[in-house]
């Protein structure tokens, strides 16, 4: 076959250190999920749904045929934490986690992650970030250790 397609969609969900909630101002967070969202696309993975709240982000995309999925998230976490601490005073100390989760998404479920995306403000109303990331790992079947999850 002398060309190479792909289709792959990933579900990418990362926090800040700690939880700490740097993505409190709505401004702010919309200005870096655009940022996420051009980052990704000079990866060659184009974003579908990009949201979060104050400690979090969740990101649907193409993963790219030639962009390794540790790299691109490499990529994003390291660019949007230069381009953040260069914002405002208050962001100096700013720094994502180390980990992150990645959840493959099927055709059939585009609709239902972008909705789960868009309506993260209405969620954490009921529950913390460290639940919903349980839940998520529960739900894709991962297994996982506490002690090793959290930084």
């Amino acid at each position: 076959m002398p060309q190479s397609l792909a289709n792959v969609l990933v579900h990418i969900v990362f926090s800040t250190k700690d939880r700490y909630p740097f993505l409190g101002d709505k401004d702010f967070r919309s200005e870096l999920h655009a940022y996420l969202g051009g980052t990704s696309k000079a990866c060659g993975c184009a974003v579908l749904c990009i949201g979060g709240v104050a400690d979090h982000v969740h990101l649907l995309c193409s993963l790219s045929r030639t962009m390794a999925l540790a790299n691109l998230i490499q990529e994003l976490k390291v660019q949007s934490s230069k381009w953040a601490k260069t914002k405002k005073t208050t962001l100096r100390k700013f720094s994502w986690q180390n980990g992150y989760g990645v959840f493959s998404v099927g055709r059939g479920e585009i609709n239902h992650i972008v909705d789960y995306i868009r309506n993260q403000e209405e969620h954490h109303r009921r529950t913390t970030f460290q639940d919903e990331y349980r839940a998520l790992l529960r739900e894709y079947e991962m297994e996982f250790d506490e002690r090793y999850v959290w930084d």
